[in-house]
This record gives structure tokens, C-alpha cells and sequence, in this order.
């Protein structure tokens, strides 16, 4: 039988799609209903949460820097407060571009900064536009600083008026001070800071370093680079709820920051502050004073002191000059005032000569090759002829001023600074080992001693950038050719007139690498192509008057944290000893006390009281090409060591002779013919052996003992 098939009716059709329809309906009903019910019970609490953190900034509380303080516990840098205005980036980038830059024209005029200024800081570096050292290199959600030492009247109309400033903070920072105590300047031991680039904060977060964020300013010379991780503390963090304008509602939290450990310093206020004084005043003076040479006024174009003690290597004093203000760095530099201190013609202030500058010795040399000669085959009772020159080849050697003073000791030549004396002691040991001017392995007893004392090489003093010098040895003068033979040759080949250049430049191509007669005379008097910083030669001198050892020099003396309690002690150390089998050290010692009294310092010393204070010294005049000769003095007791060098000032007593005297007068206590009560046992000149007090409520006290320096009370 045959399948019957019935065709629905229309009625029947529109019956079943109004049921699918419906079926539909109810089905994204119930599936709207669940989700509505998922997000507001289910997961409610969590999503209200995250709306409430989208009102919310997190802003870094930078932690006070930590102080550094002399041996007194005198404070050489502290901290102020300065009033900051901040752009928070995120509210602004809610803003349409015409609101924003209405704002950021409005700020500009309240804090007197022009809007493209603060347009270019709020930028982030990497980003397309953004200009490197204009940027901000922090995080995208940290407020920016548009503004340093704002006015506080501006600062509280900004917080008062938070609607006409929207996405604007204004809050107090603390920043580096400089209470110059004693009008100490110490720029050059002190060092500066500045921001913290992106790189140094990549390489922290790599390391897990919490210490330094984008808004960090860190240490770039000096103490503040040298003790950076101690001094800069740990930062905190502040939550703040903020409306849609970006105005602050109120606290939701916070972690404060922990202040930074304070240094504490070998130098002594009063002494740092006579030693700029008297650095300063004998470059002045040299300036108004005639050469009669050069038949024009001294340039003293730039100078440093070094004070030291004696026993410890550490530092009691160090000057510079030309020299800056450290507080121009605060709030950031401006490009004019950077380019000064770069500037060749303002003598480059950054560099501090003390550790950086590299002199010839001169005549400061002697003593050094003194002990070099008396330990290696010359005795105390030698004498040499002291003549008004010397022939050594085809060039006559002159004595200073081409004086005579016939045969004469080691300890004469010391103290009226012969330079033929050494001349024949520079020559006899060429002649004896190294006649051979291409043997680079000759021995050279001169060069070793001054090897033995510290020279050619950094001292470890704990400053950065320090200068190494050189000795100008058999190797050195090999490895100098061969640097610097291309150049020369090429100048030599092309030929030109018969000047300085290229006579030195065909020598300098055929010869330049042998060690010639010449070199050694010139090598024993501190002349020629040896060079050494102020820092080095009195360390050499400290050696000289401690017996031999040579210290690493110092100017910490320990951290101590923000409670008080000290954290690191940092003794002085040893670097090495001077091998002294012939007791040439204490030949040295006992000629050089006759230098104030009766050699080449006596008529700068006139009326002190040497047998009080028995300061010995040595003088140098150092001749340099082209420009007038450098002012050299170096003088130590049993305590301490004094060395200022001046260039392009003249001779080392006339010049610098007058402002070492001084010091020595302010370090004892010496008043004309007499020597302050506290100071009338000499020797037995105290020094803050124990650190400052550090007391509860924050103030730092002087240590609990007598002190005897600079003539004061105990």
C-alpha cells in the first residue's frame, strides 16, 4: 500500500516559528540573567576592587639622602626641604590634547617654566619624539617632576586650587644643602648628584635593587658616588585616592621610606676651610705678581692642597681649584651652567687636581731618589759637585739659576735643591747599568724606588676617577713609541719648517724609544715625562715621615644608620712597605728639617717655631713647555703632611711657601714665636680617634675627648 504524506498547514508553520522564536528569547534571557548574576554575586567583590584601584596612585616617597659629616660630626652635606610639582601622566593622558596643553601652559606660568619644557619632561624616553635628557625615564605611572624649589605660596595655591590643576601634585622633597661650615667648599671631595639614567635603572631592577627608582638622583662624583648605596636609603610608597579630575581624596596606605646612612669623614672642618683659604689666597696673590721671565704676570691657572695624617693615610683636608658649587646640581643643571664646568677656559672646575690633576714632581722628586741612591750603592758621607751645569751629550744641564755651591752632601743638595747634584746621581746609574739606550731591561734603581713609593699607579684612595700618573722608565718610554710612532713619522715624512714640531717629530720617529742619557738626568730631578698627583706625593711623603709604610689613603672613617648605630668601620689600611736596608728614610728625614731652617723655605719660615714644630720640606719649581713653571711645596711632621702645588706660578717657596706656612700655623696653634697652651706638648698632637655622638633626638655631637687640633680647647 502506498505511503501517504500530508502537507503542514500555513497555521501549523507560523505555530512552530513562533515557538523557536520564543525558545530563543527565553534562552538569551536566561543566559543575560546568569551573567548579570555572575558579575554583581559571584565575582562582585573582585570586580569592585579592581574599579576602586583604577582611583588610585601609588606615589614614591623618596627617602632623606644620608648626611655626611666631618671628623667632628660637623655636617658638610645635609638635606632641605624643597616644594615639588609633579605631573601625574596618567590623568593627563585622559585629557583631550587642548586640555592638556591648558594645563601644562597654566603650570608653567605659576612655576616659571616655559610649557615646551615641561611638555618635553613629560614625555618617556624611548618614546617617538622624546629627546634624551629632557625625558623622563621613571615609570609611565609615577608623577613627573616639572619643578624644584617651587615657592611655597605657589605650592599651597596648587593644593588649594586642585580643580584648576587638575592632574597637578604639589608636595615637600628633601634635597642636597651644603651648610659650608667654616666656608668649606670640598666640591671636590664631595662630589654631586643627578638623576638616575635608564640604563643604571635597568641594570638595579635586574639586580633586585629597591633602592633607586626613576625619580632617583644617585652619585656621580666623589663621597656621593663612592659611598652611593650607603647614603641613598630605601624609598616608600604612598597610596592616594584620586577623582576622575585627578584630585586627591585621601590616603589609602602607605610604607615609609627609610633615610639614607650617614658618612662619616677624616676631614676637619677648620683645617678644610684654612686650606681653601690659603690655596686660594696664594693663587690670587700670584696672579698680581711679575715673572720675570716670561716678562708678564703669573697665570696660576689652577692649584690643589693635600692634608694627611702622617700615621693613617687618612685625610684631613683637600682642595681644588678652579673649583664649583656643588649646589648648583640640586633641582638639575642647566646646559650654560655644565658647559662652565667642562670649559678649558675656565679650567675645567669638575676636575679636582688633588687626585686628577697630573704635575711634573720637580725638585719635590729628590727625597725619593735620595732613598733610591743611599740603598743602592751611594752612602751619607758622598759628595758630589753641586757646579752651575752639567755637559750630558750634545746639551749643557743647568743648575737653577745656574748657582754653585762646590761639593756638598745629599742632605746640602736636599736643602738648597741642587739639580746638578742629582744630575750626576741620575747619570752615574745610566752609566753603571744602562749605557745601552735600547736595553728596555737595564736596571734603574730610580725608577724602582719610585715604584716601591706608589707612583705610576692609582693610590686606592676612596674617591673615584682618581689619576694614576706615570714614571717615565725604560718601558714606558718604549711603549709611548710605540703608540705614538705613526703620528709622529707621518708628520716627520711630510716635512715643514724647522719648528719645535717637527724637529721632536724626526727625532721622536728615529730615537723615540731609546732611554737616552738625558732621560735619566732629567728623571732624578722630577723633570722630563714623569708626572704624579698631589695625592700621591703625599702618601709618598707620609712614608717618608712614618718610616716607610705606605697607607691607602682615606676619607671615610664608617657609615653609621639613621639610629645612630654604626654599621661599618673603615680603618686605615696598608698598602705596602718601603724596603729601606740602608736606613736612608731617616737620612732623609734629618736632611729635610734643615730646609725651613736653613735651606730653600727659610725665608718663608722666618720667626716659626721649627724647634716646637719641626716641620721638614722640600721645594720644586717644575718647567713645563710652553707655559710657566709650576709651584711645588711639600712639608710633613710626625703628624701630618702638607703639599700645595700651583701652576704657572713661579717657584715653591715664593709662591705656595706662604700659604703651606699658614697651614701649619693653623694645624698647631701657632701664633707668631708661640704655641698654644693646648698645643705646647709637642709632639703628641690629638686627633678625634673615636667618632662623633650620635644622639636620639637626631643631633650629632663632637667626640667625647680632648682635641688638640687647630689649637683648640680640649
Amino acid at each position: 500500500m502506498a505511503a501517504v504524506f500530508i502537507r503542514p498547514s500555513p497555521n501549523q508553520k507560523s505555530r512552530l516559528r513562533l515557538i523557536v522564536v520564543q525558545v530563543l528569547v527565553i534562552s538569551l534571557f536566561v543566559t543575560l540573567f546568569a551573567r548579570l548574576w555572575y558579575m554583581q554575586v559571584l565575582s562582585g567583590d573582585s570586580y569592585q576592587a579592581q574599579a576602586a584601584e583604577q582611583s588610585v596612585r601609588e606615589l614614591v616617597q623618596q627617602p632623606p639622602r644620608g648626611l655626611i659629616v666631618d671628623d667632628m660630626g660637623r655636617p658638610l652635606v645635609a638635606n632641605r626641604t624643597s616644594w615639588v610639582v609633579s605631573v601625574d601622566r596618567s590623568l593627563l593622558n585622559k585629557m583631550d590634547a587642548a586640555a592638556q596643553k591648558a594645563v601644562l601652559v597654566k603650570v608653567g606660568k605659576a612655576v616659571s617654566v616655559k610649557y615646551a619644557t615641561i611638555r618635553a619632561r613629560t614625555n618617556l624616553c624611548g618614546t617617538p619624539g622624546a629627546k634624551t635628557g629632557s625625558c623622563w625615564n621613571g615609570s609611565p605611572f609615577q608623577p613627573v617632576p616639572v619643578a624644584e624649589d617651587v615657592p611655597q605660596s605657589v605650592a599651597v595655591e596648587i593644593l588649594e586650587q586642585a580643580e584648576d590643576y587638575p592632574a597637578v601634585l604639589a608636595e615637600a622633597q628633601d634635597v642636597r644643602a651644603y651648610p659650608q661650615p667654616y666656608g668649606v667648599n670640598a666640591a671636590g671631595v664631595l662630589g654631586y648628584l643627578s638623576p638616575i639614567t635608564a640604563g643604571e635603572l635597568d641594570a638595579a631592577k635586574k639586580k633586585g635593587d629597591t633602592s633607586v627608582n626613576g625619580a632617583s638622583v644617585v652619585g656621580r662624583a666623589g663621597l656621593e658616588k663612592e659611598y652611593d648605596q650607603y647614603l641613598r636609603g630605601e624609598p616608600g610608597y604612598k597610596k592616594v585616592s584620586v577623582d576622575s579630575m585627578g584630585r586627591v581624596l585621601g590616603d589609602s596606605g602607605e610604607v615609609k621610606s627609610t633615610p639614607g646612612d650617614t658618612l662619616v669623614t677624616s676631614i676637619d672642618a677648620k683645617v678644610q676651610g684654612v686650606t681653601e683659604t690659603a690655596l686660594h689666597d696664594a693663587i690670587t696673590t700670584a696672579r698680581k705678581t711679575y715673572d720675570p721671565v716670561t716678562h708678564k704676570n703669573y697665570v696660576a691657572d689652577s692649584g690643589a692642597a693635600v692634608v694627611m695624617d702622617a700615621k693613617t693615610g687618612q685625610i684631613v683636608a683637600m682642595a681644588s681649584e678652579p673649583t664649583y658649587n656643588p649646589a648648583e646640581w640640586v633641582g638639575g643643571i642647566t646646559a650654560k651652567q655644565l658647559k662652565h664646568l667642562y670649559s678649558a677656559k675656565a679650567g675645567i672646575p669638575l676636575l679636582s687636581r688633588a687626585t686628577q690633576g697630573q704635575y711634573a714632581p720637580g725638585s719635590t722628586w729628590k727625597p725619593v731618589m735620595t732613598t733610591g741612591a743611599l740603598n743602592n750603592g751611594f752612602t751619607p758621607d758622598t759628595k758630589l759637585d753641586c757646579s752651575s751645569g752639567l755637559q750630558v751629550g750634545n746639551r749643557w744641564f743647568k743648575n737653577y739659576e745656574s748657582e754653585s755651591y762646590g761639593m756638598i752632601t745629599f742632605a746640602k743638595a736636599l736643602q738648597v735643591s741642587c739639580d746638578t747634584f742629582f744630575y750626576r746621581v741620575g747619570l752615574s746609574f745610566w752609566q753603571k747599568f744602562g749605557s745601552d739606550p735600547q736595553n728596555v731591561n737595564a736596571k734603574d734603581p730610580l725608577t724602582a724606588i719610585a715604584k716601591e713609593f706608589g707612583f705610576g699607579k692609582p693610590t686606592g684612595i676612596d674617591l673615584p676617577g682618581e689619576a694614576s700618573g706615570r714614571i717615565a722608565s725604560r718601558q714606558w718610554k718604549l711603549d709611548y713609541w710605540n703608540a705614538m710612532k705613526g703620528y709622529y713619522c707621518k708628520i716627520d715624512k711630510q716635512g715643514g719648517p724647522r719648528d719645535f714640531l717637527h724637529v721632536f717629530a724626526h727625532e721622536f720617529c728615529l730615537e723615540g724609544s731609546w732611554y737616552h742619557a738625558g732621560d735619566a738626568v732629567n728623571f732624578a730631578i722630577g723633570q722630563g715625562d714623569t708626572t704624579v698627583t698631589p695625592l700621591q706625593m703625599a702618601r709618598a711623603y707620609a712614608a717618608i715621615s712614618n718610616g716607610g709604610t705606605l697607607f691607602e689613603p682615606r676619607v671615610a672613617k664608617a657609615i653609621v644608620d639613621p639610629s645612630g648605630k654604626v654599621i661599618k668601620k673603615i680603618p686605615p689600611k696598608v698598602q705596602g712597605h718601603i724596603k729601606d736596608p740602608h736606613k736612608a728614610l731617616q737620612y732623609v728625614d734629618e736632611a729635610l728639617k734643615g730646609t725651613p731652617k736653613v735651606g730653600t723655605l727659610a725665608w718663608k719660615f722666618l720667626g716659626f717655631p721649627l724647634d716646637k714644630v719641626q716641620v721638614r720640606g722640600k721645594t720644586g719649581s717644575a718647567e713645563v713647555q710652553g707655559k710657566q713653571s709650576t709651584s711645588l711645596v711639600a712639608t710633613y711632621t710626625k703628624d701630618y703632611v702638607v703639599i700645595m702645588v700651583i701652576t704657572q706660578a713661579g717657584t715653591g717657596s715664593g709662591t705656595s711657601g706662604p700659604a703651606v706656612r699658614k697651614i701649619w700655623e693653623s694645624l698647631y696653634g701657632v701664633n707668631g714665636m708661640t704655641v698654644t697652651k693646648a698645643n705646647e706638648a709637642i709632639p703628641g698632637l690629638v686627633e678625634p680617634a673615636k667618632l662623633p655622638f650620635f644622639a636620639k633626638d637626631g643631633s650629632i655631637l663632637p667626640p667625647v675627648q680632648p682635641v688638640t687640633r687647630m689649637g683648640g680647647k680640649p
